[in-house]
């Protein structure tokens, strides 16, 4: 069955109301509505079926649905080499913040030496999802055993004015201060980032259940 047929048979219209609310740019008519549990059911059919590699190729996508269910699938990719390929091709037709976030490959576990140079090939594009997709990779991968003080220059060497590249700065280093405290709290007291990032990272450090309440005073003290 045409696997965009099937997104249609789950389709949801409230859920697509609620979705298209969340997503602002991206045209109300492009979305099904279908949840992500249903795509992630799919995705794991699509690969049983050996559907997905005609999926993956079949770029660009017209739904807001199919593009959820492109990140899905190249998630699930084993293969280190095959997975940069999918996502290099498919990065530039990322419009929103949701199918960014939604693709979070498992071949990136082991593969931190080779990965790391991809991200700083991702951070210095011009594309907005794509810088946002490589802070995402660089917070998700770096901030615990593979830290290093040097990562977390790389963040604050961006500056933009885009809403969705600033966002993910500010949840970078309000992860980071809960993670590696004594090294990021130094960026907030130097005043390194961009006013607006700074506020939102102890914002949303503030909301962590992983930074203490002493911390967060302290945090509260530092607003510019």
């Amino acid at each position: 069955m045409n696997i965009q047929k099937r997104l249609f048979e789950l389709s949801d219209e409230k859920n697509a109301d609620f979705s298209a609310k969340l997503t602002p740019g991206i045209d109300r008519e492009k979305f099904l509505g279908v949840r992500i549990p249903a795509s992630r059911k799919l995705a794991k059919e699509i690969i049983k079926e050996n559907e997905h590699k005609d999926f993956l190729n079949s770029l660009p996508h017209k739904y807001y649905d199919e593009n959820i269910l492109h990140s899905i699938l190249i998630s699930e990719i084993k293969d280190y080499n095959e997975c940069i390929k999918y996502v290099d091709e498919f990065l530039p037709y990322v419009d929103n913040w949701a199918v960014c976030d939604t693709m979070s490959p498992k071949a990136f576990k082991n593969k931190h030496e080779r990965l790391m140079n991809d991200i700083l090939r991702w951070v210095d594009s011009d594309q907005t999802y794509t810088i946002r997709f490589g802070l995402k990779i660089l917070m998700a991968h770096f901030l615990d055993n593979d830290f290093k003080n040097e990562y977390l220059k790389i963040p604050a060497k961006i500056k933009s004015d885009e809403y969705y590249i600033n966002m993910m700065i500010a949840w970078f280093y309000a992860t980071a201060l809960a993670k590696q405290w004594d090294s990021t709290i130094v960026y907030i007291e130097n005043g390194v980032l961009d006013k607006w990032v700074h506020n939102k990272a102890i914002q949303k450090a503030r909301e962590s259940y992983r930074i203490t309440a002493e911390q967060k005073e302290y945090l509260k003290s530092l607003k510019k």
